[in-house]
């Protein structure tokens, strides 16, 4: 499918210079949220050790929803979690088994719907919920505001120097002009991390 990109010309020229963003090779949605609760505030490198250990404690390198659920916390801080993150996977293994958080059950649900449902799990925010919707589930149109490395492109494409909530506002409209195809716009943003500026 072919995108217009011609009403943002930082976009239109992010496209020209850099390959497309490769699809989200798999569906697991209930593995990628324990992953993401694992890799939070973790350099990629150590959350990816983190990671591995933790899979390790499990049979075939899966873990069960409920077998994570009567893990002792003392096992999982031995692989590198932290209590928090322990008793934060603990809880999406629970949520799990009375929701279903597999990609069957959550890809015929509206986003919003999918938001509010997988917030109520404690140590699951927004932006992590936003990146179950960008990869496993492939929306098309998630906007992740909060995102760090997001904030920062969007300030030095578009020349912003606002903060806070004017900074927002400017995000805001700027990524109106992405619609519907949002997700695909801060993928390549993403992409353009270490782009130099001459590069466009």
């Amino acid at each position: 499918m072919s995108i217009s990109w011609q009403h943002d010309p930082v976009i239109h020229r992010l496209t020209q210079v850099l390959p497309p963003p490769e699809p989200y090779p798999y569906q697991d949605t209930y593995l990628f949220l324990l992953d993401s609760v694992i890799s939070q505030q973790l350099s990629t490198k150590v959350a990816d050790v983190i990671y591995k250990r933790f899979l390790k404690l499990f049979p075939e390198g899966y873990p069960l929803p409920e077998l994570l659920q009567e893990m002792p916390v003392e096992y999982l801080r031995e692989v590198g979690l932290s209590t928090a993150k322990a008793n934060y996977v603990k809880n999406i293994a629970s949520f799990h088994r009375e929701h279903s958080l597999y990609f069957e059950h959550l890809h015929s649900m509206p986003d919003e719907e999918i938001l509010a449902l997988l917030t109520q799990i404690k140590g699951v925010g927004p932006w992590t919920v936003q990146m179950v919707l960008m990869f496993p589930l492939n929306r098309p149109d998630v906007f992740p505001i909060d995102d760090l490395v997001i904030r920062q492109q969007i300030s030095r494409w578009y020349s912003l120097t606002e903060n806070g909530k004017e900074l927002r506002r400017q995000m805001t409209a700027i990524a109106e002009n992405w619609r519907p195809h949002r997700t695909l716009a801060c993928k390549y943003l993403w992409k353009a991390k270490n782009l130099p500026a001459t590069s466009i």
